[in-house]
């Protein structure tokens, strides 16, 4: 996919087609692990106890991606792990996506009297992480972004002055294709850009099985949402702390990780308690390739 202002920016080989990838293609525990059907639009699955914690998955990823963090937090937490309808074998859901999301997400948190939970998501999760904390900034607490932003056009369009008004062909195009496929082509599709996801053939081969579980016309209605909604202008609403989290290791210069840095920094830059820490071995899906090292970064944000 090109943008349509590629014209007015130099192309950038390597680094843009990775970012673009990884933030479009994506995805014997203890006592008190229960499931649930919270919402129309995701399921939860808690594990632990104490303080809250809601995980949220990426595209075409469900609560599994979670576990390998789940196991090391759920000592201290009570974790919320979140499965969004149409994703790895989840029964889809009709009309908007992520806004029936969020609005039920605020929903459940009422429900069950979480106060002020933390939020951790990747990638898309990163999206609703930041949506959910500028909508209601008194209700959420931490919020802890994994490779994923307040605006995802960015990535095409290789500035942050991209606008949505910019994107909307773009979005309605990729929409109309992504319902026009079969599973077996969402699945070729995602096969394309595995390298960047993880780096373990287990690993990929875990994000490969959700996206061919996916519903394409889920996925579709999720990117054309993540092109056409832009938190930019809203996250400075946001009081809590902030940590968002890069993935550098499928870059392949320290020009690209640089850019990549400063077009995250940008993309944070009115919130006010607000911090970007990279990891330059890591690819898209840190809680697979970095397990320790997420989790550290997870509990040093939440003791703080």
């Amino acid at each position: 996919m090109k943008p349509s202002n590629e014209n007015n920016h130099k192309k950038q080989p390597g680094f843009w087609t990775h970012f673009a990838i990884s933030l479009t293609i994506v995805g014997g525990m203890l006592a008190a692990n229960f499931s649930s059907k919270a919402a129309e639009s995701f399921s939860v699955e808690v594990i632990g106890k104490g303080k809250p914690v809601i995980m949220i998955p990426g595209l075409m990823s469900d609560a599994s991606v979670w576990r390998p963090t789940a196991e090391a937090l759920s000592g201290q937490y009570q974790l919320h792990l979140i499965s969004i309808a149409g994703f790895a074998g989840k029964p889809a859901i009709d009309g908007e996506l992520l806004p029936t999301v969020t609005q039920e997400l605020l929903q459940y948190i009422n429900q069950h009297h979480l106060k002020q939970p933390a939020i951790v998501g990747h990638s898309l999760g990163a999206f609703m992480a930041f949506n959910l904390a500028s909508s209601a900034p008194e209700m959420i607490g931490t919020v802890i972004a994994v490779d994923g932003l307040p605006y995802l056009a960015p990535v095409f369009s290789r500035t942050n002055d991209t606008t949505v008004a910019m994107m909307q062909g773009q979005a309605d195009y990729l929409r109309q294709q992504y319902q026009q496929m079969s599973p077996q082509q969402l699945s070729a599709m995602t096969a394309q850009g595995l390298f960047i996801q993880a780096t373990s053939q287990q690993h990929q081969q875990q994000v490969l099985d959700m996206a061919t579980r996916s519903d394409p016309k889920a996925a579709g209605q999720a990117v054309y949402e993540l092109l056409t909604t832009d938190l930019r202008p809203v996250v400075h609403q946001i009081k809590s702390k902030v940590l968002l989290l890069g993935a550098g290791g499928a870059l392949t210069s320290n020009a690209d990780r640089e850019r990549a840095k400063a077009l995250y920094q940008q993309q944070i830059a009115s919130i006010a308690h607000a911090t970007l820490e990279f990891n330059e071995q890591s690819r898209h899906f840190i809680m697979l390739d970095q397990p320790a090292w997420l989790a550290n970064q997870i509990i040093s944000a939440l003791q703080e």
